[in-house]
């Protein structure tokens, strides 16, 4: 039994704009229309959306997501391009997570140097943020 577009963006947990938004962007397929232009999705429209909801919390982007929903449908597709991808997506977290270790280093020992309480003429924290 088709579904309405509310019907599933509820079940997916995103609004409706985000499924219009996945349409346009040739991510999710343009439903069926009633006569009158509502829209009326299979009920495996909302397993592609949880299923491009999940990719992107993993870090992997609209146009990632939809190169392994292609890999999805292709037969015989091999497995190493998903690998490769996620391959990608491993290294770009890594790097954030050392830019992030960075920054929480820094402004550690900003924090630490204030702990003098010392006017604001003299802040460390205000002094970096100027340089």
């Amino acid at each position: 039994m088709p579904l309405t577009i509310s019907e599933v963006a509820h079940e997916a947990g995103v609004n409706p704009q985000t499924l219009r938004y996945y349409e346009r962007r040739g991510i999710l397929a343009e439903p069926a229309r009633t006569p009158a232009g509502y829209r009326q999705y299979d009920p495996e429209a909302v397993t592609r959306i949880v299923f491009i909801k999940r990719a992107q919390d993993l870090g992997f982007t609209l146009e990632e997501v939809h190169e392994l929903l292609e890999l999805r449908v292709e037969h015989g597709a091999a497995c190493g391009a998903v690998e490769a991808t996620a391959g990608e997506n491993l290294r770009r977290v890594d790097e954030k997570i050392r830019q992030l270790t960075r920054l929480q280093e820094v402004l550690t020992e900003l924090v630490e140097s204030c702990q003098l309480r010392q006017g604001t003429e003299d802040c460390p924290i205000l002094e970096a943020l100027e340089r």
